[in-house]
């Protein structure tokens, strides 16, 4: 029995080395994959970060040519909205007049919608000072409605956040005229256009 003994001990201390080695390999690998699934992880994040970089220097771009194919699409249905009229004394000195103007809004985006809603004393207040600061003559003709059509979707576009450079002054001289016309366009303004559905001075 002890002759047999002899004999097994030997393979038991080969199989001891075997199990050894193969931990050890097994180790070298998962630190291996390991080491590669961190390398991964590192790139994916890198190739992200360029991603969102990019997307935020061409973000605004694609969403005005969004807005531009959408303006420009047959199909597309623009979102309007309609505000209560307002009633205002204009600023003639020499007589008391007051003007009746009805207001709808477009929207460049449907989403603004919502917001317009939940700043409308803000908006409210800034049309009406933009009419109180408008004689009946500035208003009667096209162009006096055009200007105040763009006035007052700065104004609206303001009390939404947008930050709108001031207007230049309609005296500007021709020296500075070439000047004005040589700096960036603002920004996209959330509303696209300004209509009047009624438009009452006396």
């Amino acid at each position: 029995m002890s002759a047999a003994a002899a004999e097994a001990a030997p393979p038991k201390k080969g199989n001891k080395k075997l199990i050894i080695i193969i931990a050890a390999v097994l180790a070298v690998v998962l630190l291996g994959g390991g080491a590669a699934l961190v390398m991964m992880k590192k790139s994916a994040a890198a190739e992200e970060a360029a991603a969102a970089e990019a997307e935020g220097e061409d973000g605004d771009q694609a969403k005005t040519k969004s807005h531009k194919a959408a303006k420009n699409d047959p199909k597309a249905v623009p979102t309007f909205v309609p505000l209560d009229p307002f009633t205002v004394n204009l600023a003639d000195r020499e007589s008391e007049r007051y003007a009746q103007v009805g207001i709808t809004l477009e929207l460049a985006d449907p989403a603004v919608e919502a917001q317009i809603k939940s700043f409308m004393p803000v908006i409210r207040n800034n049309i009406l000072l933009a009419l109180a600061d408008s004689t009946a003559t500035d208003l009667m003709g096209r162009e006096g409605k055009a200007r105040l059509a763009t006035r007052i979707q700065h104004e609206t576009s303001r009390a939404l956040g947008v930050d709108v450079p001031e207007a230049a002054p309609d005296d500007a001289t021709a020296e500075e005229a070439p000047k004005k016309r040589k700096k960036k366009s603002g920004p996209d303004l959330p509303i696209a256009a300004v209509h009047f559905s009624n438009f009452i001075i006396q």
